[in-house]
Parts: C-alpha cells; structure tokens; sequence
C-alpha cells in the first residue's frame, strides 16, 4: 500500500425502505353508538413511486351509517402538535379526564366517555403531519421538506385525497378542524385542494390564527398592542383586577375595551413620540383600569405591553404567573431573580402535556391494537425552524387562500371559535383578520363566530366543550344540507 494512498471510505448507510402498513380495525361502543376505529400509516409516495413518508392518523367511522354521512379531518396546530389535543379533549368518543374548571388531576390519568363527542353527527379522521405523533419520513432530507407553510399543506392535502379514494368517500360532505396553527393550514389547504377537486362544505377554525402580523409584537408594529388587550382586559377580570366598574359583566367589559382599543389606544400608539402628556395620562389611566397593572408599569413599557410581561405582570403581587393558552390558569414560578420580564414556564400547557400523552400512548397500543415503539412526539419532532417561505420575510398570512376558497366554492361556510382568555390566539385579533379579508358580500355571511367563556384548548372547560359540540353540529347540518 503506498504511504500516499487515502484510506477507504465507509460505505454510506442506504436509508431504510418504507414498506406500507397494514392498518389495524377494531371494532367499538359508546354511548349507544357503534363504530371503527382505523389506525395505522398512509404512505406518502414520490414521483418514482417510492413511500417518502408515512402519516399516522386515526379514523373513526359509524357503523351502518346513513346515506352522505359527513366527513370531517382534523388536525392540532404547532408548528409541531399531533392531533391528540382535539382528538382527546373535544372530537373523540374518550376524552382526558381533566377537572371541571379544565386544572390538572392528580395522576394516574384517566380516559372517560365523551357525551359530547362529534361522531354523533359526522365521521372523523385524525391526522399526525410529519414529524408528530408516529408520522416519520425515510430520510431527514424528505422530512424537511414538510416542515413548512408549503410543504405541510401539500402533504396533508395528499393523505386528504389518499384517504377520499381508499375508501370511497369523494362524495361524501367534507369538512376540516383545525386548532391553532391547523387553522392556518386549514385555511391554506382550502385553497390547495379546491384547485385539485376537493371542495369542503365547510370548516371548522378553533382558536384561529391567520394573519400573524396580528400576533408578532415585532418593533413598529403596534397592531398586537391592541388586538391583545380585550384578553388582557379578560384576564384582568377572571382574576379580579379590573377596576370595580368594570368587573360585573364580563362581555359587557370586554365591548368597551374593543371599543377603546379600536378608538383611544390606537390613535395614542399611532402618533408615537408626538403624543402630548395629558393624552398619554388619559390613555394609561384606562389602561390600568381594564388589565389591573399599575400606571408605573404601564408607563415604563410606553403602553406597549408585550404578551409574556403580562403572564408575568398581572399577579405578581401573589407571586404567580397566569396562562398563555389558558389566562385563568395561574403557575408556580422562579420570582428569585426579581423582576423578570417572562414566565419560566406556560401553566396551561405544563398542566395538559402529561395527562393528555400518558392516556393517549395507553389508548392507542391497548384499545386501539396499534402497537409500535417509536416515541410519540408532541413538538419536539421538528428539528429544524419552520420554513415560512416568502411569507418568512413580512408576516405570514393564509387567509388570503381563504378567500380564494371563498371565491371559488361560494358555498363553503365557516365557522370561528375562540376563547375568551386565550393569550395565543386572541379572539380580538381574530375578529380583526376577518374583517380585513376583502371578502366579496355575497359569502360575507357564510362566516359565523362565536366566543366562549374559557382559554386556548375551551373545550378542557365543561361547559363550553358542551356548547361548542352543539354549536358545530348546528353548523355541520346546515353545511350538509
């Protein structure tokens, strides 16, 4: 061997191949209803024919069902959620046995029938995007490219019509559900699939986000200064903090600081610097009056209060934080070193993660048959930041595929739920992205909204996971006709 000679290089590993599953059926009955449950993988193929990726999703069907039964696809947000949030907490026939006001029991965690599960009135699919719950592509290179605004729609927008052919459901009245981030998606899949020959009836946007100027407090936009206070005025309330005037009604509250936020606040941001004294003392007086933080407070963030400094803020003098998803839930915190400016931590997420894996992980493998050792990831499975494509250089905004979908299937209706004390996705900035939607008059009323007294995830709370479940069913039988 010449001592010049380079040594060999190892072989490079050939990534495993996929090979399509077998899903697993069984058979179930609750509540008088008698249906299936379909578990497994949908393969996801290239140009070549070769399996890329494999979706994991749950689908629940009704067993001798009428004729055009509806059909509905739901998906958890993120970027990075499973399904398991709307799948255990509002859709499916068991849900997490949380308490009533939706705090977290003392484990272990129990799975409970859902009386107001929506199999009742439509079947349901449940699905995993790739790189959550057991989705996995063959190699980190066919992952990425899902892990995207464009990407991950064309993905789902695949399992939608992999799932329609398989089993004969082209003709069925469509609907999707998304939460959160899966509102986006729903709203860009919408457009996606209508040019492909998939039309929905209608879809379901709980706790919406589509246009996230609305939500990234970024310098020189000042639109979520405003769009978030009415939650922060909700927060207030729920927590006693509003000034005494103000704490009999909640909704009643809460019209008069949309009113001030659209009228007084804005116009005092809008002139910056050139605002005069005696406005800004009239501005930050009201202020203190609908969030309960102090005018000090108030006039060393300029009136700007950033969403994690209120989390932080409002209940400082109890030495607790309140909820990000969930602004009624209050958390434990590290108050050594003084006056942080956020929470350690999200209490109303910290509460549902382990109830909600820890019953799902024993659901799927015991009752559901599907047995596979591969962690069941709930955001951590993206491993790259997400790709917002052109849109990553301004603010990503997917209703405008809205009202494209509008536009070209005038029949489609939507329906928007949002939570009252919901830090996330604000219902105030919600109702301000419809309304900036140029929508043509004509399916203006194919829009219909409603607020419910809880966070985020409403349906953790009782009572408005009851009225949500007979509010989309009024929807759903309206949409199907």
């Amino acid at each position: 061997m010449s001592v010049n000679a380079e040594p060999a290089k190892p072989e490079e590993k050939k990534p495993k191949e996929m090979v399509e599953e077998t899903p697993i059926v069984t058979a179930h009955e609750t509540l008088g209803l008698k249906y299936s449950v379909t578990t497994g993988r949908m393969p996801i193929r290239n140009e070549e024919g070769e399996i890329v990726s494999q979706v994991f999703y749950m689908a629940y069907t009704l067993d001798k069902p009428k004729a055009r039964r509806p059909l509905m696809f739901s998906f958890n947000g993120g970027p990075g959620s499973p399904s398991v949030w709307l799948h255990m907490g509002a859709l499916g026939p068991k849900r997490v046995k949380m308490l009533d006001d939706g705090n977290l029991p003392a484990p272990p965690y129990e799975l409970s029938d859902n009386d107001a599960n929506w199999l009742q009135f439509t079947d349901l699919v449940f699905i995993d995007p790739v790189g959550t719950g057991f989705s996995r592509s063959k190699t980190p290179e066919e992952a990425e490219k899902n892990w995207g605004l464009k990407g991950d729609i064309e993905c789902v927008g695949e399992f939608i019509r992999l799932f329609l052919t398989r089993n004969s459901r082209w003709n069925s009245p469509l609907f999707l559900v998304g939460e959160s981030y899966g509102t986006t998606r729903a709203a860009g899949l919408a457009g996606h699939l209508v040019e492909r020959g998939i039309a929905f009836n209608g879809i379901v946007l709980v706790s919406s986000i589509l246009n996230f100027q609305t939500a990234r407090f970024n310098r020189g936009n000042d639109l979520p200064f405003v769009l978030f206070l009415p939650t922060y005025c909700a927060a207030a309330f729920y927590h006693g903090r509003v000034a005494n005037d103000l704490q009999g009604d909640l909704r009643g509250t809460l019209q008069k600081c949309r009113e001030f936020a659209n009228g007084a606040y804005a116009s005092a941001l809008g002139q910056g610097d050139s605002l005069s004294e005696s406005e800004r003392n009239t501005v930050s007086s009201e202020l203190h009056r609908f969030t309960g933080l102090s005018k000090e407070y108030i006039d060393y963030c300029d009136m700007r209060i950033h969403i994690q400094s209120f989390c932080k803020e409002l209940l400082r003098d109890e030495r607790r934080t309140v909820g990000r998803l969930d602004s009624r839930i209050k958390g434990i915190d590290d108050w050594s070193k003084g006056h942080g400016e956020e929470p350690d931590h999200d209490p109303s997420m910290s509460i549902l993660m382990p109830p909600y894996v820890s019953t799902f992980c024993q659901y799927v493998r015991q009752e559901l048959g599907y047995e596979s050792d591969l962690n069941y990831e709930v955001f951590k499975g993206i491993k790259k930041p997400w790709d917002w494509g052109s849109a990553g250089d301004g603010h990503p905004d997917t209703s405008e595929a809205l009202r494209l979908a509008f536009a070209k299937n005038p029949h489609m209706k939507v329906f928007v739920a949002s939570g009252f004390y919901d830090l996330a996705t604000p219902f105030f900035a919600t109702e301000y992205t419809l309304d900036h939607m140029g929508l043509d008059p004509e399916v203006r009323g194919n829009l219909t909204t409603k607020e419910y007294e809880a966070g985020h995830m409403m349906y953790i709370h009782v009572p408005s996971m009851m009225q949500l479940k007979s509010d989309v069913e009024e929807f759903v039988a309206d949409c199907a006709g």
